[in-house]
This record gives C-alpha cells, sequence and structure tokens, in this order.
C-alpha cells in the first residue's frame, strides 16, 4: 500500500486530501493529513471582520471534524521534523514518525510581528492591529465600535506576503465604513506599502492608485519600516520618513512554517523550493509543495490556492498513473 501524507489542513491540504480521498484506491493508497489546529480558520474571511460583515467567530471558524474525507486519516498534532532523506516525518505528539511514498507540504506562512521592533506590546490590539488573524480581526472589530477617529495607517512590512490584494481591500472598506459610521470626515486614511506603487501589476496599480486619490487616502509607496514607536504613535522607514497615526494597521512580516527552518528545507523565510510547473521540492522527486509554503510569488495570492490545488490533483493522478506531470 503507498502512503500519501499531507502537512497542513488548509485550503489546499483540505481540498487535495478530500479529492484523492475519492479519487485513489482505498485498497492501494493510505492518505493521511497532519495539522497542529482542531480547527479550519477561513482567512479570506478575517478582512471582513472589522467591519461587522462578519461578526461571530464560527463565521470564519469551523471545526475540522467533518471536513475530511471518509477515508482521509486525520491527525492533530504539531510537526517536528521533516526528514526527507528518509521520507518520514517525525511529530511532536507520542514522538510518532511517519513514513511517506509521498509527501505534500503545506504548511502555509503566518505573519511574526516580532519581526519589526515596537509592534509588540502595550499597545499590541490597543492602537496597533493586524487583521491577518482571527484574534486580530476581532480586537479591531472590537475597537473600531467606539473609536472616534483620527489618523488610520495601514502598513505593510515587507513583501511577500498572503493575499496581495487584501490591504487595498482593507483600505477601501475602510473608507466605505467610515462614511457608513459618520466618521469619514474625522478620518485621515494613509496607505503604505514597500512596493514602488499601490499594487505588483502596472494596469492594476494606475486604477487602483487612481481610486484611492478619490477617496483623498493618501500612499506612501517604496516605505520600508524600520520600527513602531508606539509612545509617539509614528512608524519610521528605513530612509526616515515617519508616519504618524492614532491607529496603525499592520501587514507584518510573512514567513514560512518553522518546521521547514528546523528541516533545513527552505529560503531565508522559510518558504520551500519549488519547481513552478511541477509544483515538485527541487531536491526531492517525491515531494510537492502547495499554497503558501511555496517560493513561488503567486503562491500569496488568496484564491490561488484553490486554483493551484485543483490543477495540482489533476497532474498528480496522471503522475502517479505513469505519464509525465
Amino acid at each position: 500500500m503507498k502512503k500519501l501524507l499531507i502537512l497542513g489542513g488548509g485550503t489546499a491540504g483540505t481540498m487535495v486530501a478530500n479529492r484523492l480521498g475519492r479519487e485513489l484506491d482505498t485498497d492501494e493508497w493510505q492518505i493521511t493529513l497532519v495539522d497542529q489546529d482542531p480547527v479550519h480558520y477561513y482567512q479570506p474571511g478575517f478582512v471582513f471582520v472589522p467591519f461587522g460583515i462578519y461578526k461571530k467567530r464560527e463565521e470564519v471558524i469551523k471545526p475540522r471534524k467533518g471536513l475530511f474525507a471518509p477515508n482521509v486519516r486525520f491527525i492533530l498534532s504539531e510537526i517536528d521534523l521533516i526528514e526527507p532523506d528518509q521520507n518520514q516525518v517525525r511529530l511532536k505528539k507520542n514522538g510518532t514518525t511517519l513514513s511517506y511514498d509521498f509527501l505534500i507540504i503545506a504548511t502555509g506562512t503566518s505573519i511574526q510581528p516580532a519581526e519589526t521592533p515596537g509592534l509588540l506590546g502595550e499597545q499590541w490590539q490597543k492602537s496597533i492591529f493586524d487583521f491577518y488573524t482571527a484574534d486580530g480581526a476581532f480586537a479591531l472589530a472590537h475597537k473600531l465600535r467606539t473609536w472616534e477617529g483620527g489618523h488610520l495607517v495601514l502598513n505593510i512590512a515587507d513583501t511577500p506576503y498572503k493575499c496581495p490584494v487584501a490591504p487595498l481591500e482593507f483600505i477601501f472598506l475602510a473608507d466605505w465604513f467610515l462614511h457608513e459610521q459618520g466618521l469619514r470626515d474625522k478620518v485621515e486614511i494613509t496607505f503604505t506599502t514597500p512596493l514602488p506603487e499601490v499594487f505588483t501589476k502596472p494596469r492594476a496599480a494606475a486604477f487602483l492608485g487612481n481610486l484611492l486619490e478619490e477617496r483623498r487616502i493618501n500612499v506612501e509607496t517604496e516605505y520600508l519600516i524600520e520600527e513602531a514607536d508606539p509612545e509617539k504613535k509614528v512608524i519610521r522607514s528605513f530612509d526616515g520618513r515617519e508616519v504618524p497615526f492614532d491607529l496603525l494597521v499592520t501587514v507584518p512580516l510573512n514567513m514560512g512554517s518553522e518546521v521547514i527552518e528546523r528541516s533545513d528545507m527552505g529560503d531565508d523565510l522559510n518558504y520551500v523550493p519549488t519547481e513552478k510547473h511541477t509544483l515538485k521540492h527541487k531536491t526531492f522527486e517525491n515531494i510537492f509543495v502547495l499554497g503558501d509554503a511555496t517560493d513561488l510569488p503567486t503562491s500569496k495570492a488568496g484564491s490561488v490556492a484553490h486554483f493551484q490545488a485543483e490543477s495540482f490533483i489533476d497532474n498528480f493522478l496522471r503522475y502517479i498513473d505513469g505519464m509525465e506531470l
């Protein structure tokens, strides 16, 4: 019996497990998925939480129980180490070791606010917030219910980051929300980005830049944050620019899973070197990498994991049937 092991139960991991669970012969294949969280986070919904579009945690957080096909074995555990030379993965739960014939890494990415001095501290979730986590999004929603105005700043710390359009979505939703609350004339909004334009694609950047200007939203491009100063309520860039804030919404540095670092399988940001057209690991033929875990620039786009997973599944099925991937 061949063993397929999937690390990570986010969008990509769950889709692949369930589709392959239906497609593969259960007499010939054992499918195992490992994730450290007992719940699934609907991350695309987090951007809507601060503005009351989603109000309850159960709208964006679901128990994993019942999400997987019946023949997919789910193990709730942190992953200790990937040992690709031995075709095995060590789990932190009971020191378990899982062997595999094929490994799919879908361990995702996460924000690292501690990498920017000043973000974490007494003002975290008081005047400094993120919306890339459930806790951050709901804390910001609570803040906005009573906020009376001032300078709202959204800062993108660095690239790459999950879902490149999400910060702009947030800014436009904030503009709408403040109009609805009758507060827009009491709020100055500034969008700061390390990019030379407001978005990665020139046509989209020009269009979105015009929309920001029409909505009286300030833009600071090529802004690489060095630190946040919660006492003085400013952020500072490496080139010396200061932007004051009353309410700072941060998109912190994104990094891949720590297990990738422990396993010495990634780059400086813990993303896994991946072949663009096959989604194979660049060194190991029987390892594939999906979603935000890859070092491919498109992997950080929100809906890309969905389409990437669908394409991968079809190719993988052809591959195991002896066809070219």
